[in-house]
């Protein structure tokens, strides 16, 4: 029986010790390859690279090549291995594991998650991972984790686009309270754009904040991280409100635009 082909991704880069952490565990299930950019693209959502090459450098550990490092964002990664790098198409990508949740409304810039769906795009199953904290981090749990739903996702044939976000609460591995199905919720990044004053007198900007979870957001991704469960959302690229279109076509916009001039 041929071994499950599985390309590692992140947002982190390549060095980072989430994605060390999951290619240990991933590794167990079959032939992984990692291919991740050079540095770290938090927040890069989906942008691809057009107006500049593409380079993607060996990275090796203990003497044994370990991935390519690439000179771009997370989507790029994804793009570069599948179209050049890898020998045949992955049966899986994961993208992990993130420093930080990737939850609500975070699940738009995360360029984890997007990794992830371009994957989907490229017709890969595909999981992003995210640890919710960004301090002293313990990925083991998370790691351990991926594995699992990984090997539950390549028993199965279909579907052939699933793209699961999944967060994991940064407490102790017996104070995991379980697993649940959630959706994507509205909890949002309560932002602070701080100005600030260079060394030469110059403004500069900075931006912070914390994330603000409505009390209305239950069964939601972010509120299941709070209560210690492990989070798992089935996501799509399709970004059509299909509540508006009914509503739309009242408006007479499937009209020709030269029925007006007769």
């Amino acid at each position: 029986m041929t071994k499950p082909y599985i390309l590692l991704t992140n947002d982190d880069g390549i060095n980072a010790r989430g994605l060390y952490a999951l290619w240990r565990e991933i590794r167990k299930l079959g032939e992984v390859a990692i291919v991740a950019p050079d540095s770290e693209r938090s927040a890069a959502g989906h942008a691809i690279t057009l107006t500049e090459p593409l380079r993607a450098k060996e990275i090796y550990r203990d003497d044994l090549l370990y991935g390519y490092a690439v000179n771009g964002t997370p989507a790029d990664s994804v793009k570069v291995a599948v179209k050049a790098l890898l020998p045949r198409t992955p049966d899986l990508v994961v993208s992990g594991i993130n420093l930080g949740p990737n939850t609500g409304t975070n699940v738009i810039y995360s360029g984890t998650v997007s990794a992830a769906t371009e994957a989907a795009i490229l017709g890969i199953r595909a999981i992003a991972v995210s640890l919710g904290t960004f301090v002293n981090p313990d990925y083991g749990p998370a790691a351990r984790f991926a594995r699992s739903l990984a090997e539950k996702v390549l028993a199965r044939e279909e579907p052939a686009r699933l793209l699961l976000n999944v967060n994991v609460p940064a407490v102790k591995e017996g104070e995991i309270r379980g697993v649940k199905v959630t959706h994507q919720g509205i909890a949002r990044f309560r932002e602070v754009m701080e100005q600030r004053i260079d060394l030469k007198g110059r403004p500069y900007y900075w931006l912070g904040g914390e994330m603000d979870r409505p009390s209305n957001d239950h069964g939601s991704d972010h509120t299941a991280m709070l209560e210690n469960y492990i989070s798992v959302t089935p996501l799509h690229y399709d970004m059509t409100d299909y509540r508006l279109l009914p509503e739309l076509e009242k408006w007479g916009l499937g009209s020709s635009p030269d029925r007006g001039r007769e």
